[in-house]
Order: C-alpha cells, then structure tokens, then sequence
C-alpha cells in the first residue's frame, strides 16, 4: 500500500504516512519482498504498534507490517514452542498454558508481538523474554534467513545486541513443565493486576521510561508532581505516571514533547535523566 496513514497501526494512535507499507505472507514472501527493494530503501518492521512513536511527519521508505501475518505458532516437542515474528506475545502466554508449560506467563502483560519483545528484551512482572529463547530467525537486508543460538546474543534490560540490518521473523522457546491449570491461573491474576494498576482503557505506548537501576521511573515521575501533566492532547496517566496517554486529540509532537518535558522535570528535581524506553521513528514536522 502505498503512502499508509501509520496511526492506523499504533497504539498511541499517532503517527504520519509510510510512503509503502506491506503485509507479507510469510517468512519467504518477506524474503522475497526484500530483495525486490532497491538496496538504498530504508525498512521499518512493525507489529502491533505498541512501544513506539512514529511522529507526525511518518516513514520512507518501506515498512513491513507483521502483525496478523507471520502468525504461526506450534509445539515441536513437549515444552518447546515455534512462534513467528507477528504473533501477539498475549497468545504465546495462552498456548504455553495450555500446554501445561509454566514460565511463559508474563508474555500476558507485554502489549506486543514477539518480533518486538525479541529485539528489546521485552519484560514484565519480573519475567524477560530472552530467559526462555533457545534460537533465532533473522532476515538480512538481502532477504537471507540466518539461523542464530540464543547464547550468540548479549541481551540486558530492554536491550539486545542485535545488527541494524537484520531482523527477528521467528523465535524458538523453552518453557518448562508446570503444574495443571497453574499457567492460567498466573496469566489470569496478572492481567488482573495489570488493569488495576495501568490505563489499559486508553491508547498509550506502553511504558514510556526505562526503570533506573534500583529504582522505578513511575516513582520518580510521580515524586517530581507530574501526573495528569498535558500538552496539547498528550497526558502523563494519572494511574500510571510511566504511561503517557492519547486522550483523544494528541499528535505524535504532543507526545514528544510531552516525554522530553518528564525527561527535563525529573532530571532537575531528581538528579536523574531517564532513559526512553519507548523508540521514537519518523520525520518531525516542525524540524
């Protein structure tokens, strides 16, 4: 599709044209898709849309949609799972629980696809994704599919060592045995937790600030008295301080502005400069 409107396909809501935007069938049609390319294109994969901005001036370039697409997700062996690159992380929690598997279930609490949650370690509710992946398939900007071990990476929080150039279309997973019924019952009380503790009823991005060492982010944005702060349609939660919020009317700038101001705020009055955990793309309007 050419010139795509991306707020379509975030979860801020936010976000400007993509000059092409395609939905691959599977692993081989991305392969194919990306040697049709002329070498110079820039390429920009999205799942769900959740944990970044895309500002208001949009993307060149191509971007390779995923979500509802490279979905496929079975059991190879008792305890080890295959998932592609579009498959909400939600779903990943519900088929190991299905499974009897247990150690999958904060996948529950990770608003994304496991492309996403594999190229930054995504996290929640003390568990890490990278805890339970064994191996890797990437796709290189040439479109070849490279085969990698889990130990070949250096991950930490919220990051992974991975090439600007290569991308994570599959993941292999090893969940170990739990008890029956166990899982269900963990994802079920997590996702309690989360919907009393986070506004999961208006668009956002996700957590917006990575958590400092020994510290948290919402702690801090809360003690500097930021909550309910707003430009323009963009809000710090008032149930979250870590969430900012589209309240209805928000561009991708509000939202910018809105982050750099908690930067600025809790920097002077903390002594602490927060790091986004949130990836902001695009071109700025107003640059």
């Amino acid at each position: 599709m050419e010139r795509e409107p991306l707020a379509r396909y975030t979860s801020w809501r936010v976000g400007g044209f993509a000059d092409r935007l395609y939905k691959p069938s599977s692993i081989e049609d991305c392969q194919c898709y990306l040697q049709s390319l002329p070498s110079n294109e820039p390429v920009l994969w999205l799942g769900l849309g959740s944990n970044v901005l895309i500002r208001d001036g949009g993307v060149r370039g191509s971007v390779i949609y995923t979500r509802g697409c490279l979905k496929q997700m079975e059991e190879l062996s008792e305890g080890s799972l295959y998932v592609e690159a579009g498959v909400p992380c939600a779903l990943v929690a519900k088929m190991a629980a299905e499974k009897g598997l247990s150690g999958a279930e904060f996948l529950a609490g990770i608003p994304g696809t496991m492309g996403g949650a594999l190229a930054m370690n995504a996290g929640a509710f003390g568990g890490e994704t990278w805890n339970i992946v064994s191996k890797v398939l990437l796709l290189n900007r040439q479109g070849e599919l490279i085969e990698r071990q889990a130990a070949e990476f250096e991950v930490g929080y919220r990051s992974v060592s991975v090439a600007e150039d290569e991308w994570f279309v599959a993941c292999y997973l090893d969940i170990p045995i739990g008890e029956d019924a166990q899982g269900k019952e963990k994802i079920r009380q997590l996702l309690a937790k989360r919907s009393q503790t986070q506004p999961t009823n208006m668009p956002s991005g996700g957590s917006v600030f990575k958590n400092p060492v020994g510290d948290h982010a919402a702690r801090l944005i809360e003690a500097t008295g930021l909550k309910g702060l707003q430009i323009g349609g963009a809000q710090v939660a008032e149930k979250h301080a870590n969430f900012i919020l589209n309240t209805g009317e928000a561009t991708a700038k509000n939202i910018e502005d809105l982050i750099a101001e908690v930067k600025s705020q809790v920097l002077k009055l903390q002594g602490i400069l927060l790091e986004t955990e949130v990836r902001i793309i695009g071109e700025d309007l107003s640059a």
